[in-house]
Protein backbone atom coordinates (compact mmCIF):
# COMPACT_ATOMS: atom_id res chain seq x y z
CA UNK A 1 0.00 0.00 0.00
CA UNK A 2 1.30 3.32 -1.11
CA UNK A 3 1.83 6.00 1.60
CA UNK A 4 0.70 9.72 0.56
CA UNK A 5 3.31 12.50 0.63
CA UNK A 6 2.91 15.06 3.81
CA UNK A 7 3.50 18.87 2.77
CA UNK A 8 6.81 20.19 3.37
CA UNK A 9 6.28 23.25 4.45
CA UNK A 10 4.06 24.75 6.68
CA UNK A 11 3.50 28.36 6.70
CA UNK A 12 3.18 30.21 10.47
CA UNK A 13 1.39 33.87 8.80
CA UNK A 14 -0.86 33.13 5.67
CA UNK A 15 1.13 33.66 2.44
CA UNK A 16 -1.52 35.06 -0.32
CA UNK A 17 -0.20 33.27 -2.91
CA UNK A 18 -0.35 29.43 -1.28
CA UNK A 19 -4.10 30.64 -0.05
CA UNK A 20 -4.36 31.42 -3.50
CA UNK A 21 -3.22 28.38 -4.98
CA UNK A 22 -4.99 26.18 -2.58
CA UNK A 23 -8.28 27.71 -3.20
CA UNK A 24 -7.94 27.09 -6.80
CA UNK A 25 -6.80 23.34 -6.14
CA UNK A 26 -9.86 23.08 -3.98
CA UNK A 27 -12.06 24.08 -6.50
CA UNK A 28 -10.56 22.31 -9.42
CA UNK A 29 -11.05 19.02 -7.21
CA UNK A 30 -14.67 19.57 -6.75
CA UNK A 31 -15.03 20.54 -10.23
CA UNK A 32 -13.85 17.32 -11.30
CA UNK A 33 -15.31 15.33 -8.54
CA UNK A 34 -12.30 14.16 -6.98
CA UNK A 35 -12.38 13.00 -3.38
CA UNK A 36 -9.75 13.30 -0.92
CA UNK A 37 -10.36 9.55 0.08
CA UNK A 38 -9.33 8.81 -3.60
CA UNK A 39 -6.01 11.03 -3.57
CA UNK A 40 -5.07 9.74 -0.12
CA UNK A 41 -5.71 6.00 -1.13
CA UNK A 42 -4.23 7.14 -4.51
CA UNK A 43 -0.62 7.85 -2.32
CA UNK A 44 -0.83 11.57 -3.74
CA UNK A 45 -1.63 13.54 -0.71
CA UNK A 46 -3.12 12.20 3.01
CA UNK A 47 -6.39 13.94 3.69
CA UNK A 48 -4.71 15.80 6.55
CA UNK A 49 -2.23 18.01 4.42
CA UNK A 50 -4.53 18.12 1.32
CA UNK A 51 -7.04 20.42 4.22
CA UNK A 52 -3.69 21.98 5.17
CA UNK A 53 -2.91 22.95 1.76
CA UNK A 54 -6.38 23.84 0.55
CA UNK A 55 -6.16 26.23 3.41
CA UNK A 56 -3.53 27.80 2.72
CA UNK A 57 -1.38 26.94 5.48
CA UNK A 58 1.07 24.47 3.86
CA UNK A 59 3.01 24.15 0.94
CA UNK A 60 3.02 20.67 -0.70
CA UNK A 61 6.83 19.18 -2.31
CA UNK A 62 7.56 19.55 -5.63
CA UNK A 63 7.11 15.71 -6.37
CA UNK A 64 2.91 16.14 -4.67
CA UNK A 65 2.03 18.78 -6.65
CA UNK A 66 3.35 17.26 -9.81
CA UNK A 67 1.41 14.14 -8.68
CA UNK A 68 -1.63 16.92 -8.05
CA UNK A 69 -1.42 18.73 -11.12
CA UNK A 70 -1.49 15.41 -12.87
CA UNK A 71 -4.90 13.94 -11.63
CA UNK A 72 -6.55 17.51 -11.69
CA UNK A 73 -5.56 17.82 -15.37
CA UNK A 74 -3.55 20.79 -15.25
CA UNK A 75 -0.25 21.68 -17.27
CA UNK A 76 2.89 20.87 -15.10
CA UNK A 77 3.90 23.85 -12.93
CA UNK A 78 0.42 25.54 -12.68
CA UNK A 79 0.17 25.32 -9.18
CA UNK A 80 3.64 27.17 -8.48
CA UNK A 81 2.68 29.54 -11.62
CA UNK A 82 -1.05 29.99 -9.52
CA UNK A 83 1.44 30.84 -6.06
CA UNK A 84 3.47 33.63 -7.76
CA UNK A 85 -0.44 34.75 -9.24
CA UNK A 86 1.02 34.60 -12.90
CA UNK A 87 -2.13 33.99 -15.64
CA UNK A 88 -2.93 30.23 -15.76
CA UNK A 89 -5.08 29.01 -18.49
CA UNK A 90 -7.83 27.07 -17.79
CA UNK A 91 -7.76 23.13 -18.16
CA UNK A 92 -11.21 21.77 -19.45
CA UNK A 93 -12.76 19.53 -17.50
CA UNK A 94 -13.45 16.12 -18.40
CA UNK A 95 -16.51 13.67 -17.48
CA UNK A 96 -15.77 11.00 -15.17
CA UNK A 97 -16.14 7.65 -16.62
CA UNK A 98 -19.01 6.08 -15.04
CA UNK A 99 -16.62 3.80 -12.71
CA UNK A 100 -15.17 6.80 -11.58
CA UNK A 101 -18.18 8.37 -9.98
CA UNK A 102 -19.24 5.23 -8.61
CA UNK A 103 -15.88 4.83 -6.93
CA UNK A 104 -16.38 8.61 -5.59
CA UNK A 105 -19.94 8.04 -4.24
CA UNK A 106 -20.64 9.03 -0.75
CA UNK A 107 -20.03 6.02 1.83
CA UNK A 108 -23.21 4.64 3.76
CA UNK A 109 -24.19 8.03 5.85
CA UNK A 110 -22.70 10.24 3.95
CA UNK A 111 -24.67 13.03 2.06
CA UNK A 112 -22.94 14.66 -1.25
CA UNK A 113 -24.76 17.70 -0.64
CA UNK A 114 -23.09 17.67 3.05
CA UNK A 115 -19.52 17.20 1.36
CA UNK A 116 -19.90 19.80 -1.34
CA UNK A 117 -21.73 22.85 0.62
CA UNK A 118 -18.37 22.05 3.06
CA UNK A 119 -15.55 21.80 0.33
CA UNK A 120 -17.52 25.21 -0.90
CA UNK A 121 -17.22 26.91 2.47
CA UNK A 122 -13.42 25.95 3.00
CA UNK A 123 -12.75 27.48 -0.34
CA UNK A 124 -15.09 30.78 0.74
CA UNK A 125 -13.15 30.75 3.88
CA UNK A 126 -9.51 30.56 2.15
CA UNK A 127 -10.69 33.19 0.03
CA UNK A 128 -11.46 35.60 2.46
CA UNK A 129 -8.39 35.42 4.81
CA UNK A 130 -6.42 35.92 1.62
CA UNK A 131 -8.10 38.72 0.72
CA UNK A 132 -7.41 39.40 4.45
CA UNK A 133 -3.90 39.61 3.75
CA UNK A 134 -4.09 41.93 1.26
CA UNK A 135 -5.37 45.12 3.38
CA UNK A 136 -1.49 45.07 4.42
CA UNK A 137 0.05 45.39 1.68
CA UNK A 138 -2.92 48.14 0.13
CA UNK A 139 -2.23 49.88 3.40
CA UNK A 140 1.68 49.24 2.74
CA UNK A 141 1.23 51.32 -0.73
CA UNK A 142 2.44 54.50 -1.12
CA UNK A 143 1.67 57.77 -2.58
CA UNK A 144 -0.59 57.49 -5.98
CA UNK A 145 1.70 59.82 -7.83
CA UNK A 146 4.92 57.47 -6.39
CA UNK A 147 6.74 56.37 -9.43
CA UNK A 148 6.15 52.84 -8.37
CA UNK A 149 2.37 53.16 -6.96
CA UNK A 150 1.14 51.96 -10.31
CA UNK A 151 3.26 48.56 -10.45
CA UNK A 152 2.45 47.56 -6.98
CA UNK A 153 -1.24 48.16 -7.15
CA UNK A 154 -1.20 46.50 -10.63
CA UNK A 155 0.04 43.60 -8.72
CA UNK A 156 -2.41 43.62 -6.31
CA UNK A 157 -5.34 44.11 -8.79
CA UNK A 158 -4.47 41.14 -10.34
CA UNK A 159 -4.29 38.92 -7.35
CA UNK A 160 -7.86 40.18 -6.67
CA UNK A 161 -8.95 39.18 -9.85
CA UNK A 162 -7.80 35.57 -9.75
CA UNK A 163 -9.36 35.40 -6.25
CA UNK A 164 -12.16 36.26 -7.27
CA UNK A 165 -12.09 33.69 -10.05
CA UNK A 166 -11.43 30.78 -7.41
CA UNK A 167 -14.93 32.52 -5.92
CA UNK A 168 -16.80 32.43 -8.81
CA UNK A 169 -16.00 29.36 -9.83
CA UNK A 170 -17.15 27.98 -6.38
CA UNK A 171 -20.88 29.86 -6.79
CA UNK A 172 -20.89 27.68 -10.11
CA UNK A 173 -20.05 24.59 -8.00
CA UNK A 174 -22.80 25.11 -5.71
CA UNK A 175 -25.77 27.30 -4.60
CA UNK A 176 -24.10 30.90 -3.56
CA UNK A 177 -24.36 30.36 0.18
CA UNK A 178 -23.43 33.05 3.08
CA UNK A 179 -19.91 32.46 3.18
CA UNK A 180 -19.39 32.75 -0.64
CA UNK A 181 -21.36 35.83 -0.28
CA UNK A 182 -19.03 37.02 2.15
CA UNK A 183 -16.16 35.77 0.63
CA UNK A 184 -17.03 37.76 -3.39
CA UNK A 185 -18.00 40.63 -1.17
CA UNK A 186 -14.73 40.89 0.09
CA UNK A 187 -13.05 40.52 -2.53
CA UNK A 188 -14.71 43.02 -4.66
CA UNK A 189 -15.13 46.08 -2.30
CA UNK A 190 -11.25 45.73 -2.29
CA UNK A 191 -11.11 45.25 -6.02
CA UNK A 192 -13.18 48.09 -6.24
CA UNK A 193 -11.82 50.77 -3.89
CA UNK A 194 -8.02 49.93 -5.19
CA UNK A 195 -8.84 50.19 -8.93
CA UNK A 196 -10.47 53.77 -8.65
CA UNK A 197 -7.80 54.70 -5.73
CA UNK A 198 -4.85 53.36 -9.03
CA UNK A 199 -7.10 55.61 -11.31
CA UNK A 200 -5.96 58.86 -9.68
CA UNK A 201 -2.07 58.10 -10.24
CA UNK A 202 -0.64 59.58 -13.11
CA UNK A 203 1.13 56.46 -14.03
CA UNK A 204 -2.80 54.64 -14.04
CA UNK A 205 -3.16 52.29 -17.12
CA UNK A 206 -5.73 52.75 -19.56
CA UNK A 207 -7.84 49.59 -17.54
CA UNK A 208 -7.80 51.55 -14.43
CA UNK A 209 -9.08 54.77 -15.94
CA UNK A 210 -11.38 52.73 -18.06
CA UNK A 211 -12.56 51.16 -15.32
CA UNK A 212 -13.09 54.42 -12.80
CA UNK A 213 -14.86 56.47 -15.66
CA UNK A 214 -16.69 53.23 -16.47
CA UNK A 215 -18.04 53.22 -12.72
CA UNK A 216 -18.44 57.23 -12.44
CA UNK A 217 -20.76 57.11 -15.58
CA UNK A 218 -22.67 53.64 -14.07
CA UNK A 219 -21.88 52.46 -17.38
CA UNK A 220 -22.03 47.96 -17.53
CA UNK A 221 -19.38 46.70 -19.49
CA UNK A 222 -21.63 46.06 -22.27
CA UNK A 223 -22.94 49.75 -22.46
CA UNK A 224 -19.33 50.78 -22.16
CA UNK A 225 -18.24 48.99 -25.31
CA UNK A 226 -21.05 49.63 -27.34
CA UNK A 227 -20.51 53.91 -26.41
CA UNK A 228 -16.79 53.23 -27.81
CA UNK A 229 -18.12 50.65 -30.86
CA UNK A 230 -15.60 47.75 -29.14
CA UNK A 231 -16.24 44.21 -28.34
CA UNK A 232 -17.09 43.41 -24.82
CA UNK A 233 -13.93 41.21 -24.70
CA UNK A 234 -12.08 44.54 -25.47
CA UNK A 235 -13.38 46.44 -22.54
CA UNK A 236 -12.94 43.25 -20.27
CA UNK A 237 -9.34 42.44 -21.23
CA UNK A 238 -8.38 46.17 -20.96
CA UNK A 239 -9.36 46.38 -17.43
CA UNK A 240 -7.96 43.36 -16.81
CA UNK A 241 -4.72 44.40 -17.97
CA UNK A 242 -4.50 41.77 -20.77
CA UNK A 243 -3.58 42.76 -24.70
CA UNK A 244 -5.89 44.78 -26.72
CA UNK A 245 -6.40 45.29 -30.43
CA UNK A 246 -4.50 49.07 -31.08
CA UNK A 247 -8.06 50.58 -32.68
CA UNK A 248 -9.63 49.31 -29.43
CA UNK A 249 -7.19 50.68 -27.24
CA UNK A 250 -7.60 54.57 -29.27
CA UNK A 251 -11.19 53.93 -28.62
CA UNK A 252 -11.17 53.16 -25.05
CA UNK A 253 -8.49 56.17 -24.34
CA UNK A 254 -11.32 58.45 -26.52
CA UNK A 255 -14.11 57.14 -24.44
CA UNK A 256 -12.12 57.61 -21.46
CA UNK A 257 -11.36 61.26 -22.37
CA UNK A 258 -14.95 62.16 -23.30
CA UNK A 259 -16.45 60.87 -20.18
CA UNK A 260 -14.07 63.26 -17.75
CA UNK A 261 -14.95 66.01 -19.35
CA UNK A 262 -19.09 64.88 -19.55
Amino acid sequence: MSHPESTETATGALDPGVVRAGAAAAARRRELNISQRRLAAEGIINAGALIAFEKGRSWPRERTRAKLEEVLRWPPGTIERLRRGEPVAPAAPEAPAPAALAAEAPAAGEDASSIIAQDVSLIAQAVVTAVNTFDTAIEALPPVDSDDFTARATKILADLRQLEAVAARAARINKVSPPLIKALSAVRSRYDALMLRAARSPHATLGQRLYAARRGANLTIAETAKAADVSEEDVVAAESEQPVPAPAVKALEDLVEQLAIT
